[in-house]
């Protein structure tokens, strides 16, 4: 597919930029929860039993603003200054109370301050987010701190804005006023009628709106085509004009194509998706629009900044509604995967292609057998005081055979079994950690999941209640995801990782290659381990690869990654990387993988 083309004249330097955390719910809402849950929330958290503004009151009201600040002059300043400006600002000097705080004054936006004694900014905004009633609750940073990076962390963490001290009163009632006044509005247009229709700020219609007619259609058997539209080259996008700029072109390409396809439905999805829902189409017509969608985008270059425009393409994946969808979550599904093929055509579109009823026989019969798991030690090279195993699935079937993880996977994702597998697979490794929760020393496991299991919603409430339900602690557990998996549902897997952070659960980023967009994941999703491919066993052998791997492990260190090397079947290959400078070790060199939990890591040598 062809790549985006820019026209610039004006010669300015690259420039990066990462998106705040949860800036794609904007495209997504949903509704507030009803006033009694809030209620009851509130009384078990020990808050008073009084709702916050989540309907915003009206825009008459006073906007109101949560100061959580612990330098008093610092926060008289702010304070005046909002005061002054016409709106009500009240003061929390202790992190402490910030809870009880939110549910006395209601506030509009939490203005925080990032260093503070015992619970910090960034672990506050973490602890608010995780109550369901304060997801959307504006918080915007005030700081002295004018590291990038630094400032990218908070905003990673789950504000929605920095603002570096000095900084003019203007600026920050500007600052504070906007935000508030859009915040407002969605609050408004939710109302009681339910779930917001159309996005307030591009005036396109919310995932969950078009989720929902989907759903509808395929429930009716309505005639149509379901299309995933991904704009190319974001990633280099983003990093070329800053996360602003970026922004502003992703809202006029929707406008765009939604003007050119009306009437049928167009929602963002992510970052550079949309998903387009056309009804009462035939077969050919939804094929021809596929072929729309593209000319509409790349008709016209986008003035992006002063003297300096962009030409944008996208890949398109569709089906038609009548291919035997089973649901809505499964008609996206479908035209995701379909737009990675489309990817790769000369044409950038690709049509969904559903399996036969005997092909899907054939993967069922695979998976008929007994689930086995197997464990693999991961060894730290400098010595822990933590038994890691990773799980690795086995299938044996009647005959015997044991199946590998490479086989029967793949089987499960096309028979659309993968979930169902990926649970058994979580339920068994609790069901160890509970176990062995008081072992010394204490035990992690590593267990992989597909994305296509995370992405479902339930999948979060469930793994969260079992933990709750074995009182096992999170840190035990860590999620294995595959790059390419990662760099398809990026954005899901911000959503599960921020559900399952707060109790502990981490996060490993598993065979890893060097590339612009994978290695902007290190710092973009909250990860703990990276797990290098398993072609760099052989660095010892290859200068090229050796020089790749230090360059991996430099970066995963300078984002606060630990690296794992997989795959190490002799003590050359070890050498090396521990050379390299990985922090564990997995392989036949260690242990082979076995049925046992028996490894001794204490006076384990490398």
């Amino acid at each position: 597919m062809a790549s985006t083309d820019t026209l610039t004249q004006s010669g300015r330097p690259v420039r990066a930029e990462t998106p705040p955390a949860d800036y794609w719910q904007r495209w997504s809402v949903r509704n507030a929860p009803p006033a009694e849950v809030v209620q009851a929330q509130l009384k078990a958290s020990g808050g008073a039993a009084s709702v916050p503004s989540t309907d915003a009151a009206g825009d008459d009201t006073p906007y109101r603003v949560l100061i959580v600040e612990d330098n008093r002059s610092q926060a008289l300043f702010a304070q005046s200054v909002l005061h002054g400006a016409g709106m009500q600002a009240f003061v929390q000097m202790d992190a402490d109370g910030v809870q009880q705080a939110i549910a006395e004054h209601r506030p509009d936006l939490i203005l925080m301050d990032l260093h503070m004694p015992g619970l910090d900014g960034m672990r506050l905004t973490a602890m608010i987010r995780q109550q369901p009633h304060q997801q959307l609750l504006p918080i915007v940073f005030l700081t002295g701190e004018a590291d990038p990076d630094r400032q990218f962390e908070v905003l990673d963490c789950g504000a929605d804005d920095v603002l570096v001290k000095p900084i003019r009163p203007r600026h920050l009632v500007a600052a504070v006023a906007n935000r508030i006044r859009r915040n407002r509005m969605q609050a408004q247009g939710r109302g009681d009628a339910g779930p917001l229709l159309n996005n307030p700020e591009t005036g396109l219609p919310t995932r969950h709106n078009v989720m929902q007619q989907l759903e509808t259609a395929l429930a009716e058997k309505q005639p149509g085509g379901l299309m995933f539209v991904e704009i190319a080259s974001a990633l280099g996008l983003r990093e070329r004009y800053g996360y602003a700029s970026f922004e502003r072109l992703m809202v006029q390409a929707g406008q765009r194509l939604s003007k050119a396809l009306q009437p049928h439905l167009l929602a963002r999805l992510n970052d550079n998706s949309f998903l387009l829902l056309a009804r009462g189409l035939d077969e050919a017509a939804v094929t021809a629009l596929a072929s729309q969608v593209r000319d509409a985008l790349s008709a016209q270059p986008f003035a992006v900044r002063e003297e300096e425009s962009v030409f944008l393409r996208c890949a398109v994946g569709y089906a038609n509604l009548s291919q035997g969808l089973a649901d809505a979550d499964a008609g996206l599904e479908a035209v995701e995967r379909t737009a990675l093929q489309a990817r790769l055509a000369n044409n950038g579109v690709a049509a969904y292609v559903s399996e036969n009823a005997a092909q899907n026989k054939e993967h069922l019969a695979l998976l008929e057998g007994q689930l086995e798991l197997a464990y693999q030690p991961i060894v730290a090279v400098a010595g822990s005081d933590t038994a890691q195993y990773q799980v690795l699935l086995r299938l044996r079937q009647g005959n015997g055979t044991l199946l590998s993880a490479g086989q029967v996977i793949p089987a499960a994702e096309a028979a659309g079994r993968i979930a169902d597998l990926d649970q058994q697979v979580v339920e068994h490794a609790l069901g160890l950690l509970h176990r062995y929760q008081f072992a010394t020393p204490p035990m992690r496991l590593f267990v992989s999941q597909s994305l296509r299991t995370l992405a479902r919603g339930a999948y979060a409430d469930w793994l969260l209640a079992a933990l709750q339900e074995r009182q096992i602690p999170g840190k035990g557990l860590v999620i294995d995801v595959r790059l390419s998996d990662a760099l398809v549902h990026a954005v899901s897997l911000q959503q599960f990782c921020a559900r399952l952070m707060p109790v502990g659960v981490q996060f490993c980023l598993s065979q890893f290659e060097p590339g612009d967009e994978a290695e902007a994941l290190l710092t973009q999703l909250p990860l703990g381990f990276v797990r290098v491919a398993s072609r760099y066993a052989g660095s010892h052998a290859n200068q090229k690869l050796r020089d790749e791997l230090r360059g991996i492990i430099d970066k995963a260190h300078r984002a606060n990654l630990q690296i794992i090397g997989q795959q190490i079947e002799d003590p050359q290959a070890a050498a090396a990387m521990w050379m390299g400078g990985v922090d564990f070790i997995q392989g036949n060199v260690v242990q082979r993988a076995g049925n046992e939990l028996n490894f001794d890591f204490q006076n384990a040598v490398l």
